[in-house]
């Protein structure tokens, strides 16, 4: 199980970690903020109030430690750069993804030791875009997203041997069979960027590539356990 830790409580940190299948991440929020703390122990999530500005209290978090992924989603692009210092310093292998406010702290953040930058202005953007070039998007997310309330993302990784290496994605009936919707791709032997599915033409699927889905939590673990078994075919 994946252990992440999520710093700063609103809005977009909190319909992030919503989609996030608990069965596969344990997530702890922190906030400097105690009003903050209380209000994400009230829905439910596991909480910590520390200073992050302290290499102390960072470490207490388990950043350097236990913890896998840091998501930096502060209110102001200065904390999450200095989070982003302070956190790469303790940890150099951390996966660290943080949330910009405004496009000119994306370089500072990615120099400070980030290795995504969230953009939600750019992701809305892409979306409209998508969903205008792409009217069968508009369907998908009426039959999925918008019907139903279990939904989570998740990483699915192709392994050896599996019945998806060499497919195209085109071929990829997750829809049909498994009721999900493919995000986008991973391609990790060029980089860690994910390429949402509306940005390029149709690609074969490689070994070690990670298809990131939405989807109610079975049908992610029946999607899952396919993909594992080599003998499987869509």
């Amino acid at each position: 199980m994946k252990q992440i830790a999520v710093f700063g409580y609103n809005r977009l940190s909190f319909e992030a970690i919503s989609r996030l299948d608990k069965e596969f991440y344990r997530i702890v929020v922190i906030d400097h903020d105690p009003v903050k703390v209380a209000l994400a122990r009230e829905n439910g999530f596991e909480t910590a109030n520390i200073d992050f500005r302290s290499d102390d209290d960072l470490r207490l978090a388990g950043i350097g430690g236990h913890i896998d992924t840091l998501f930096c989603f502060f209110d102001t692009d200065s904390e999450n750069v200095f989070l982003t210092l302070s956190a790469r310093a303790l940890d150099p292998s951390l996966n660290i993804i943080a949330i910009v406010d405004s496009p000119e702290s994306a370089e500072k953040l990615l120099a400070a030791g980030a290795n995504k930058i969230i953009d939600p202005y750019e992701i809305c953007g892409r979306k409209i875009h998508d969903m205008l070039k792409r009217p069968d998007i508009t369907e998908i997310f009426d039959h999925t997203v918008f019907g139903r309330h279990d939904l989570h993302l998740a990483e699915v990784a192709i392994p050896d041997n599996s019945f998806l290496e060499n497919m195209h994605v085109s071929q990829l009936e997750l829809r049909s069979q498994y009721n999900l919707l493919l995000i986008g791709i991973v391609n990790k032997k060029v980089s860690d960027r994910l390429h949402f599915v509306g940005e390029e033409i149709d690609r074969r699927l490689n070994v070690g590539d990670i298809l990131v889905i939405l989807g109610p939590s079975r049908e992610i673990r029946a999607f899952k356990k396919d993909v594992e078994n080599e003998y499987c075919k869509i």
